[in-house]
């Protein structure tokens, strides 16, 4: 090899290490971004920083189960639900078991989780399907949270994110004394009102379609044979909830 050709090989050698520094650089940077976003809003240090990346990456983006956030956000929701459970039931000493179970699905429905995860900033940080037009208005942030408990939970252990959810979740997001007045079944409440009212009140699926891996639900509300709202969700009961807080508000009620 001649001076011009051992010249080149260094000088492309040189190029490939550097580009390979330069990714180094850059993915590390993305590391430490993540991970200071991600601190930020849990307001915790985490130690097995691989949960929470799982915990925020929605199947839309991680197809495999031990990849994306389903299996997470099933035992956060487990881990969540005996926490708030623990706490109404110590908050309330002469309360019967109708009264904590009602409180308990105002305090964890998919809505209200979504509300908290939106206000603690997890949208940022989700990792999920931008490009899904659908996604961005759905409750994938209330899921998102419920992993985020599990991957808390198994991180920390149970006593830890109990610490962790009353101070990150119950205390500042959730007031009990309003929910105590919260008729939390949207559907219903219509459905008393109509009756009432002598309207005819009806909930019709206009479509139930696939979306990638997903199935997508419309349920439409009709008011005395005219649509009057439309929701949409993975299953038909969120979609129905979600059409009838629509038509609440089209109503004023």
């Amino acid at each position: 090899m001649g001076l011009a050709g051992i010249t080149q090989h260094l000088f492309l050698k040189s190029t490939y290490l550097n580009a390979k520094l330069l990714g180094r650089l850059l993915k590390s940077k993305k590391a430490i971004h993540f991970e200071t976003q991600l601190q930020n809003v849990l307001g915790i240090k985490p130690g097995r920083y691989s949960l929470y990346y799982t915990a925020l990456s929605h199947r839309s983006i991680k197809e495999g189960a031990s990849e994306n956030n389903e299996r997470l956000e099933y035992l956060g929701d487990a881990v969540l639900s005996a926490i708030v459970a623990d706490y109404l039931f110590k908050r309330y000493p002469y309360k019967g078991e109708g009264f904590l179970t009602e409180m308990r699905s105002k305090m964890v429905n998919r809505q209200q989780l979504n509300d908290i995860a939106l206000k603690m900033g997890l949208k940022r940080i989700t990792i999920y399907n931008k490009f899904d037009t659908f996604l961005k208005g759905s409750q994938i942030f209330g899921n998102t949270l419920e992993a985020l408990v599990g991957a808390v939970y198994l991180d920390k252990g149970y006593k830890r994110t109990k610490q962790w959810v009353l101070q990150r979740i119950i205390i500042p997001h959730l007031f009990v004394d309003d929910l105590e007045l919260i008729d939390i079944n949207l559907k219903n409440r219509l459905i008393g009102w109509a009756s009432k009212n002598a309207r005819l009140l009806e909930f019709e699926t206009l479509s139930e379609k696939m979306e990638g891996s997903r199935r997508i639900f419309t349920i439409a509300v009709k008011l005395d044979g005219k649509i009057l709202s439309e929701g949409k969700g993975f299953n038909k009961k969120d979609a129905s909830q979600i059409a009838a807080q629509a038509a609440i508000e089209l109503l004023g009620l």
